[in-house]
């Protein structure tokens, strides 16, 4: 996070001034309290009301700590913001650094977090008013964050956050994805039932579904679960090989093909892998740039000792290994299920297996 600190009183700006630097943090604070150092230090000085600073500051950082009354930031930030998947995350700090409180963004903004790092450096009390966050139980539009999960059906997120912090029956529906999501040091509430597929969960009772898969969802699926949210964990690893030189437009285009053939989400994509001899290859490697996938490849020696369904000897004679796309999805996924073991597309081959936990 990019975080801007800060101060608009003496007091706050001696604790504005050790927060920043232990946050690495930018910091603010009115001219009338310049100290001669914040040149070097890299501080801005302003004149007038911080009021005039906030809307440069929503643009430019990710984290704001105000080190000003609760108050007058509610009156101040209120006519500028946007919306919690855009605003950024915004911490009251008391003059006194007595207490820390998220006030704007908690859970997707961070702002939860950022308060106890706050409080943490500051010695103040991390005040937290999230009702996941005080109940100890699952923060629906975090859930697997920590995994890089993100929710792709979002449609009901506040549905189904009620029913959660309300303690009614709610389903768990894990096709794919880390298993070890409960973070609390205590048991899951018996309000919180799983299921291992949506078919399963089609037929038992709840009031919201948090649905982790890396498949598409059709609408029927969707319409017989109540309030679902879908969560897209990196669950899918791709096999990929080709003709040196194949334009990377290609390649994303077998890679779009073949996942919407077999009704699998991209953004559960966690890498793409091949052969070694590939590791240069303009068109794999402008592809994995784009949709931020790491490129992994191995040696024809390791390929070769995976288990692949067809050998083949003319990809032998070019490549020293007896298939590039399968072993390498293999190898990728660590031994994950492949649910393609090979398919040929103009100048690409390519292979896809699902991550195993």
């Amino acid at each position: 996070m990019r975080i801007a600190v800060v101060s608009i009183t003496k007091h706050g700006t001696e604790t504005a001034r050790r927060l920043a630097e232990g946050m690495q943090a930018d910091l603010y604070y009115m001219q009338k309290f310049c100290r001669g150092d914040e040149e070097e230090r890299n501080i801005t000085l302003f004149d007038g009301s911080v009021r005039l600073q906030l809307p440069k500051l929503f643009k430019e950082y990710d984290g704001i700590v105000l080190i000003i009354s609760l108050g007058a930031v509610v009156r101040m930030i209120a006519p500028i913001l946007g919306d919690k998947k855009t605003d950024p995350a915004v911490v009251v700090l008391d003059d006194r650094a007595e207490h820390a409180i998220s006030v704007l963004s908690g859970h997707i903004g961070g702002a939860n977090e950022l308060t106890h790092r706050v409080a943490g450096l500051t010695g103040a009390r991390p005040v937290i008013t999230t009702a996941s966050d005080v109940q100890k139980t699952i923060p629906v539009d975090m859930f697997g964050r920590e995994f890089g999960w993100t929710f792709e059906y979002d449609r009901f997120l506040t549905q189904a956050a009620a029913a959660v912090v309300n303690e009614e029956p709610v389903l768990i529906v894990q096709e794919s994805g880390e298993p070890d999501w409960w973070k609390h040091d205590r048991p899951v509430p018996a309000h919180i039932k799983t299921a291992a597929s949506v078919e399963e969960a089609l037929e038992t009772p709840h009031n919201a579904a948090l649905v982790v898969t890396h498949r598409l969802l059709d609408e029927a699926e969707l319409e017989g679960l109540r309030y679902p949210v879908v969560y897209r964990p990196k669950s899918i690893v791709l096999g990929i090989g080709c003709n040196r030189g194949t334009e990377a437009e290609e390649i994303e285009q077998v890679i779009d093909e073949v996942l919407d053939d077999l009704s699998l989400s991209k953004t559960s994509v966690r890498s793409i892998s091949s052969i070694d001899l590939k590791k240069d290859e303009a068109g794999i490697l402008a592809v994995a740039e784009k949709n931020s996938w790491p490129f992994l490849t191995f040696t024809a020696g390791q390929l070769n000792e995976a288990p692949m369904r067809e050998k083949s000897a003319t990809v032998f004679k070019f490549t020293g290994a007896y298939g590039v796309s399968e072993p390498a999805a293999y190898l990728a996924s660590n031994g994950g299920e492949i649910v393609l073991p090979k398919k040929k597309s103009g100048n690409v081959t390519i292979s896809a297996a699902i991550i195993k936990h």
